[in-house]
């Protein structure tokens, strides 16, 4: 599977290494521009928005709205549609671990990565555990964990034999792990083709893929989660997936790289990363503008109150938060000049929306972003569920 990374002396080197500089600086940016209180609350939606696009590259289709309602023990009677929630909470409470540390400065791993495919698939239905062979048609149990003990065909590619697992992973470990900032951002979507280009579990390595390389790319970049690669890649699904089948490829020419695989592949796919990653930061940005959030915040805010829905002052509340990232209970009697009774009766009513959250009944108020409102405060971020 050599080359595993772009080499020094080649010609795609310094553009890829000016993509990587580049995304550095803007994902710093994107973060200090955003209130604390904003950024957990992005986090949390990006978390479900990151989870849908991931499984639809799998042919998953499970909206966050859906995502949403099975954080909250709401399932479908459906039992394909309640699998599918299960699937996406699964993927969520794996996320979430990675976000709060997990995988830092160990997502190469061997050990790591199987106890990332052990984590989400523990939390699958069984259903979802089958596994058919497309030649035979004969199912299998997948163990989560555990590495494959059968040969696979993906496409056109048939990866390692079972036995020759552990020493590929080896060898992937020890190219990817221990890189320097920039290195490691050069290096993620090299990383990502030759973990699927040796396929190590049965199924589900598609998933773990995607979110070790969001792993690698949070750590390095500090992204804080508020923005997802797994939405570009979902939106170019065909040339992201004809980018990782030409990595596939054997080296070209004596202009392609030393190694067995194709260099020229392998560098386009990175610059295809990169500039995906980038995209992803701008769209972002372009929702969270202050003024522009704000505004369609307020709005939604007037067009409750008209319908009766909320208390005509909540929306100074959201306000108040927006600018400074979380609000203290005892400062609402003054913000919205009432007494403190009816402010805690506007909080309650924000509540019940789903736009308000905080760690205690004390502690300060700070903004939460609910799937269902994304069409308003966030359009664009996911589409809208079918009816």
């Amino acid at each position: 599977m050599e080359p595993m990374r772009i080499g020094a002396g080649s010609r795609h080197r310094d553009a890829l290494t000016d993509l990587a500089v580049e995304l550095a600086a803007r994902a710093a940016s994107f973060q200090r521009s955003l209130p604390e209180g904003v950024l957990d609350a992005l986090a949390d939606l990006v978390r479900a928005m990151n989870c849908y696009y991931s499984n639809l590259i799998e042919g998953h289709d499970t909206h966050p709205i859906d995502i949403e309602r099975a954080l909250n023990a709401d399932y479908s009677a459906d039992s394909d549609k309640r699998n599918l929630q299960l699937e996406a909470r699964a993927h969520i409470a794996v996320q979430q671990w990675i976000d709060q540390g997990g995988l830092r400065g160990r997502a190469f791993d061997l050990d790591a990565i199987r106890e990332m495919h052990r984590r989400f698939g523990e939390l699958l239905p069984d259903a979802l555990l089958l596994v058919e062979n497309p030649i035979t048609g004969e199912q299998s149990v997948m163990t989560p964990g555990a590495l494959r003990q059968r040969d696979v065909r993906v496409g056109q590619h048939v990866p390692v034999s079972p036995g020759a697992l552990k020493r590929f992973l080896e060898r992937f470990a020890a190219a990817y792990a221990g890189l320097g900032k920039a290195e490691s951002i050069l290096a993620v979507a090299a990383a990502h083709h030759r973990f699927l280009w040796i396929h190590p579990f049965l199924d589900g390595n598609g998933r773990v893929a995607r979110l070790m390389s969001q792993a690698v790319l949070q750590e390095q970049l500090g992204t804080s989660g508020i923005w997802s690669i797994a939405r570009g890649l979902a939106r170019q699904v065909e040339t992201y997936k004809a980018h990782l089948a030409a990595c596939d490829q054997p080296r070209r020419n004596d202009l392609d790289g030393r190694g067995h695989l194709s260099e020229e592949a392998l560098a386009a796919l990175s610059r295809f990363f990169l500039e995906t990653c980038l995209d992803q930061i701008a769209f972002m940005e372009t929702l969270v503008q202050p003024d522009q959030l704000k505004g369609r915040i307020m709005q939604w805010c007037e067009d409750e109150s008209r319908a009766r829905r909320l208390p005509p002052k909540a929306g100074r509340i959201l306000e108040a938060i927006l600018y400074r990232g979380q609000l203290p209970r005892d400062e609402l009697p003054e913000l919205l000049d009432t007494s403190d009774r009816n402010a805690r009766r506007l909080v309650a009513a924000l509540a019940d929306q789903g736009v308000l959250r905080s760690t205690s009944s004390r502690a300060p108020l700070r903004l939460a972003f609910p799937a269902r409102l994304a069409a308003r405060w966030m359009p664009g971020l996911f589409p809208e569920p079918a009816a």
